[in-house]
């Protein structure tokens, strides 16, 4: 397999394209269960019908596993927001239905959000009583079983010369609550430090999806909190700080 280019490179995987398929290649100490998990995903959700790479194989690469899957060609919607900061809104707006789109999917294979997150929170560094009120509240939370991606962001859609939208990495890939999900979509926001388009998507998602901002609100602690297990040190400090805003009765 040769590899005509890098399209990204990230601490422990580097993601190439060779002719018509994008390959991501994992490093050694990556977690097989994690890689072939993320795989499995893709291919249920490729299942839903949503525009998304297909998977063509997992093999083994110079000894290291690797996914491989459909190039897309295109540019990043978030590239695009940069590029074209008066189109903003309109960029926004596609993001948004596109997850509503997703939301409205469902894949029955996929593992339950709020599973993941119950296991996340029991591994962080959280003291007994804060972890005790956030199971509490997860535990609380309407159990739903819509396709939810984990990490959307304008970084993981791309849109093709004719216009055409696609989804990419579904490593983090559950089914249940969408306002999770957009409680996720919200914090990646405001970790770049774009709290205003963090706000106007929250607005927007509401709106578009007849949902309570104080809902997708309660989720916001619960989701920082699962997240903060494997984030960067920086980005650990600013989501404890969400956790933080638990109000205690």
């Amino acid at each position: 397999m040769e590899f005509e280019k890098i399209i990204a490179e990230r601490p422990n995987k580097t993601i190439y394209k060779s002719g018509d398929c994008t390959v991501k290649v994992f490093a050694e100490d990556f977690s097989k269960a994690d890689i072939l998990n993320e795989a499995l995903n893709m291919a249920r959700v490729e299942e839903t019908g949503l525009s998304i790479p297909k998977v063509v194989e997992v093999t083994k690469i110079d000894g290291k596993w690797a996914i491989v899957y459909d190039y897309i060609e295109g540019t990043t919607l978030a590239e695009l927001m940069d590029k074209n900061p008066d189109k903003v809104d309109e960029y926004l707006e596609l993001f948004v239905d596109l997850q509503l789109e997703m939301h409205s999917k469902k894949a029955p294979l996929l593992n339950k959000l709020k599973d993941k997150m119950m296991r996340k929170i029991s591994e962080t560094d959280l003291d007994a009583t804060t972890r005790y009120e956030l199971h509490t509240r997860l535990e609380g939370m309407k159990k739903h079983d819509k396709v939810c991606h984990g990490d959307f962001n304008p970084s993981n859609i791309i849109i093709t010369p004719e216009g055409k939208a696609y989804i990419l990495d579904w490593s983090h890939a559950t089914q249940g609550n969408a306002s999770a999900d957009a409680a996720r979509t919200y914090l990646l926001f405001s970790l770049q430090g774009k709290v205003e388009l963090a706000e106007k998507y929250m607005n927007l998602f509401c709106k578009k999806s007849d949902t309570a901002k104080q809902y997708v609100q309660q989720w916001l602690p619960i989701v920082a909190a699962s997240q903060s297990v494997k984030g960067k040190p920086e980005e650990k400090d600013f989501l404890l700080k969400w956790v933080n805003v638990v109000d205690y009765e």
